[in-house]
């Protein structure tokens, strides 16, 4: 799980020539010698790529195909750039694919001998085989694990015993026992990473530790400046970001106090030190048994949010693995499922964004206004019927709720990613009258105990209650179109070769548009309601 890594299987678009059949797949092949030989042999036609092709390798998610391509090119050479100027595109029929599938898979997959020695090391460690059809590669984006023979649906393509996984239990066990419970498993199992880090080639797990990413490597909001969160301010991120920096910060005090003692064993660990080993675990560690575990090699598995492969932890068997949930050719990148995460978690949590994410949502607030005068009895029926009217981290107000709001198809009847809390919510604030409150709570006890879940039975109202909530989301479509405008005019004046305000500045774009995307998502859902 590699952080600020988002490498997806890119397969070549098709092109839009009429000479090329809706049954015909393309594929990128290096030139060499081995495979013109093969090739000559095959019924391929030879496709001239032109510029426009290349460029279009690489599609979002809304554009794989059903069974998804290898990118050889990966596969051969870890050297892409060099293989581009010597690939050809060939196509070919579905009846070859199979027959193409066995030709690589007698090929040698490896694309480097670190590659090669990581997984030896790691073998060695477990005693016992890890992954015979997985071999790690290099994608634009970082590490990645490629299919080197042919996968099937069902196979278990890795097994990494707990043995060989990095847990708070590795703790020595003077510190582990004066660490309370107070500190997060995430914080304890950064400090056995920051440990190993200062071991250095002393450490037994050298080789994984090596792996880990550089603090320039990563790209959790974390780890922005003032300037880059102000990119992301109209983002319930901007807030939430503050609020993880504090809670680590506060996290890292505690534990400074514990490890003083050990100089022998820490030397001097800096604020920089731990957030760094932090990040690290947060973005690759999985849950488990022992609380959260580092799991070598499967950590390099990248993430798509569509794909239904994810890792499973056996506790009988004192392992993780991870099963096929299709086919894979040699050279396909494997991708796994973290879980179902919006743009602003994997950002938090993992340092990347995905230019279309399904799983994206908003979190907006919602208050009485102070001017009502039934405020303090709408407040009292909505507590008494344990509706939460809490107090928000960023709110000034205790009359302010949070809701969070998903994409909502236009055709759905019932706006399903439209929090039907939320809508209870405006029932409530349009209510003009002593007497409409007391319906709402009699109607409430006479049902299922929830208040205002239910339309209202003037219709007028009902609509006035959702013509509320359009208002409010029409302002924030507004705001996101101007912040969004913002920073692509900030993008084409930027001075170019400050590599890591561009991804970061296109890693906000993402979020911001995506969050856009569910606003209007509801904005036409309840316009089409209202009407």
């Amino acid at each position: 799980m590699t952080p600020g890594n988002l490498a997806q299987s890119s397969p070549v678009h098709r092109a839009s020539s009429s000479a090329h059949e809706i049954d015909s797949m393309q594929i990128l092949i290096p030139n060499t010698s081995m495979l013109k030989t093969w090739l000559r042999n095959q019924p391929f036609t030879v496709v001239t790529p032109d510029v426009s092709m290349f460029l279009a390798a690489r599609v979002t998610n809304a554009w794989r195909f059903q069974c998804p391509l290898p990118i050889i090119s990966h596969c051969l050479n870890s050297r892409l750039p060099s293989l581009v100027y010597d690939a050809k595109l060939y196509r070919f029929n579905k009846s070859s694919f199979d027959c193409w599938c066995s030709i690589f898979d007698q090929l040698s997959y490896s694309l480097d001998k670190e590659s090669d020695d990581f997984l030896l090391w790691l073998e060695r460690k477990a005693g016992t085989h890890v992954s015979s059809v997985l071999s790690i590669g290099k994608s634009s984006y970082g590490r990645a694990l490629y299919a080197s023979k042919v996968i099937r649906n069902g196979d278990c393509i890795l097994r990494v015993p707990y043995s060989v996984q990095l847990a708070p239990d590795n703790l020595p066990h003077e510190i582990k026992s004066l660490l309370t419970d107070e500190i997060g498993h995430v914080s304890k199992l950064a400090i056995v990473v920051l440990l190993e880090m200062k071991l250095g080639k002393h450490s037994d797990w050298v080789p994984y530790i090596n792996c880990f990413p550089c603090l320039m490597e990563m790209h959790s909001t974390m780890f922005w400046s003032n300037d880059e969160l102000e990119m992301i301010r109209q983002s319930s991120l901007y807030h939430e970001t503050i609020r993880q920096k504090s809670l680590v910060k506060n996290e890292f005090l505690t534990i400074k106090n514990v490890i003083e003692p050990f100089s022998d064993i820490f030397e001097r660990i800096t604020f920089k030190d731990f957030v760094h080993a932090y990040a690290i675990v947060s973005s690759r560690a999985w849950g488990s048994i022992r609380g959260v575990s580092l799991i070598p090699f499967a950590d390099f598995l990248n993430h798509d949010g569509n794909v239904k492969e994810f890792l499973l932890n056996d506790d009988e068997k004192q392992l993780s693995e991870v099963i096929a949930a299709r086919d894979y050719c040699p050279g396909e990148q494997v991708l796994i499922r973290y879980g179902k995460f919006s743009n602003a978690t994997l950002l938090l949590d993992f340092g990347f964004a995905v230019p279309y994410n399904i799983h994206d949502e908003i979190h907006i607030q919602f208050e009485i206004p102070h001017h009502d005068p039934l405020r303090r009895m709408k407040l009292e029926i909505m507590q008494r019927h344990h509706v939460v009217v809490k107090k928000d981290v960023n709110a000034s107000s205790p009359s302010m709720d949070s809701f969070t709001i998903k994409e909502v198809r236009a055709s759905s009847k019932n706006g399903r990613g439209l929090p039907q809390s939320l809508r209870a919510f405006a029932r409530v604030i349009c209510c003009c009258s002593p007497q409409e409150l007391n319906d709402l709570a009699i109607e409430a006890k006479q049902t299922d105990g929830r208040l205002a879940r239910r339309p209202l039975r003037n219709i007028d109202k009902e609509i006035e209650a959702h013509q509320i909530l359009l208002a409010q989301i029409s302002h924030l479509i507004e705001d996101y179109e101007s912040s969004i405008k913002s920073l692509e005019a900030s993008n084409s004046s930027s001075p170019v070769g400050r590599e890591t305000v561009g991804i970061r500045r296109q890693m906000a774009h993402d979020l911001l548009k995506g969050e856009l995307r569910v606003l209007n998502s509801a904005s036409i859902w309840l316009k089409n309601y209202c009407t």
